[in-house]
């Protein structure tokens, strides 16, 4: 069966086409600038050069037709008719407590993702106009959700609850939830097949970072605990999200730089983590040249965004009473050794030895610590359209 896996965002999308018999990518892309002038489309065939065409794309079903185009044009197209088509996976964000597992999409189903939309205004409203679009244009198509919240729905209420008056979790569901959870899943599964573990008798961790960034840690092929929280914005130091404060300090800095609650969390969110430190970038390519070149501010962001990171694996390895392995994995897990390096280098205390020359590989299954370590460190590269694609072919 062929899958459309459809990643959708304010004004953005993102799609990959597989076969989910061979697991493989036939076609992949980004719609970018939905609803905004200058709009840009990016398609690749498998096997070919990609392609990229400036094209208008007022909302967002124009933009999935634009795809649905690409995918059967004559000279590069992926497949001859929509017909071969069998299912499209939709990436949804937030599933609060409603959802514990992926999900058929139907009329009743997308009732309750709206119910959740106060806790993801920015997410789920986009995941829905992609769900709206496609229907219309795919009718009689199945379609699946697959949350990023669902994984973490497993962790207990000592780990989900907040210190605050307990009527806030019971009006309003205040209460940690956890993102990235597809990808710490798949990775988490992966991991323990690539290590020949039990994967219902193992304590692992994994370490998904990319601009945003999380850590989860899996018991027995469950989440326990996860760094994120109602929000995004909490845990590690990230690309351009502050992490944990102290929330007084919303108070102190609103009074200070005359802020609303709007603009305060506009620079907790868009002008904090590496950048805001930095000054200068929330790509860690740009800030290890920084450092290179002797940019102190962009030495400080890679050092702190690595400390947090060591300090969140060290509470989990204490949450899991122990860890079988820990797992990097996204864009900065999967290719920054330089920061894989410097967490490792806080982890002394279990047994890790990194292998310089392994952690100098980028991007594929491996083990970077050394063979009398006793602790596991891998790379695992996430694929969560992979993950999406598997959901929505076993529930369809």
């Amino acid at each position: 069966m062929n899958v459309l896996v459809v990643n959708c965002g304010s004004s953005s999308l993102k799609y990959q086409l597989i076969d989910s018999d061979t697991e493989t990518v036939l076609a992949k892309g980004l719609c970018e600038r939905i609803g905004i002038d200058g709009g840009e489309f990016t398609y690749q065939k498998s096997g070919l050069d990609k392609e990229k065409t400036n094209v208008d794309m007022p909302t967002h079903k124009e933009a999935i037709q634009i795809v649905l185009n690409a995918l059967v044009n004559d000279k590069t197209g992926a497949i001859g008719s929509l017909d071969e088509i069998g299912a499209v996976g939709h990436r949804m964000v937030h599933g609060g407590e409603k959802f514990a597992s992926s999900a058929l999409i139907t009329d009743e189903m997308l009732a309750t993702v709206e119910e959740c939309n106060d806790l993801a205004p920015l997410h789920n409203p986009a995941n829905l106009i992609g769900v709206y679009a496609c229907r219309d244009l795919m009718p009689g198509v199945p379609m699946v959700g697959v949350f990023d919240t669902a994984f973490h729905q497993t962790m207990p209420e000592k780990a989900y609850l907040y210190g605050l008056p307990y009527e806030y979790y019971e009006k309003y569901g205040v209460r940690r939830y956890g993102f990235h959870g597809t990808s710490h899943r798949f990775v988490s599964q992966h991991m323990a097949e690539f290590l020949g573990l039990d994967l219902n008798n193992s304590k692992l961790i994994v370490a998904h970072l990319g601009n945003g960034a999380s850590i989860s840690a899996v018991l027995n092929g469950k989440s326990i605990d996860t760094s994120m929280g109602l929000t995004p914005l909490e845990g590690l130091v990230m690309g351009t999200r502050s992490g944990d404060i102290d929330p007084a300090i919303i108070e102190f800095i609103s009074k200070k730089e005359g802020l609303d609650i709007d603009g305060m969390m506009d620079v907790l969110n868009k002008k904090s983590g590496v950048l805001g430190i930095s000054k200068t970038s929330s790509d860690f390519r740009d800030l290890e040249e920084g450092m290179n070149n002797g940019d102190k501010l962009c030495e400080a962001a890679i050092e702190v965004f690595s400390y947090r990171v060591a300090k969140y694996i060290g509470s989990y390895c204490a949450a899991l009473n122990g860890v079988d392995a820990i797992a990097f994995t996204a864009g900065i897990g999967e290719n920054a050794p330089l920061v894989r390096k410097k967490v490792c280098e806080h982890l002394g205390f279990l047994g890790i030895t990194l292998d310089e020359e392994a952690n100098g590989h980028r991007g594929e299954d491996l083990i970077i610590s050394t063979p009398d370590s006793k602790v596991k460190v891998c790379i695992i590269p996430t694929d969560e359209e992979l993950a999406i694609a598997r959901d929505t072919v076993a529930l369809v």
